[in-house]
């Protein structure tokens, strides 16, 4: 998706039930509720698909009826937590919360001992599973 949108990407975790994800668009007019929307169903399609051959039996956990249609519910319904940032101290204090979370859960010691975050990234260790792109400078 980062290719194909023009949207940054400034920090990442992902938690055993919910993610979090720090974007924002290059520029005016870009629509990150549809940027969200469109990596949600990439990932609920290849989440399904890897239940799908790996572990069928799990798939009834996320199986719900709307109406006539039964389907896999990957995700919460509802939109999450949005928020805009403008300043550069409180984009600081997101990132580190986010990248916190893992280390409140007891996953690992150290935020950046925990594989699934970009605080691989901002500790300057290699390899991570994604780069980030850079941090603007935003008004204090």
């Amino acid at each position: 998706q980062r290719q194909t949108w023009p949207i940054d990407l400034w920090a990442w975790v992902i938690m055993p039930e919910h993610i979090h994800l720090i974007v924002a668009p290059r520029h005016a007019g870009v629509e990150v509720g549809r940027f969200a929307g469109k990596v949600k169903e990439e990932v609920a399609r290849q989440a399904v698909a890897w239940l799908e051959e790996h572990s069928p039996s799990w798939l009834s956990k996320i199986t719900v009826t709307e109406g006539t249609r039964v389907r896999h519910r990957f995700w919460q319904p509802g939109g999450g937590y949005d928020r805009n940032i403008t300043d550069m101290s409180t984009l600081e204090l997101m990132i580190q919360y986010i990248h916190q979370n893992p280390v409140r859960r007891g996953l690992v010691e150290r935020a950046e001992d925990y594989a699934w975050s970009s605080a691989r990234w901002y500790a300057g260790i290699q390899p991570v599973h994604l780069r980030m792109d850079a941090l603007p400078m935003l008004d204090h």
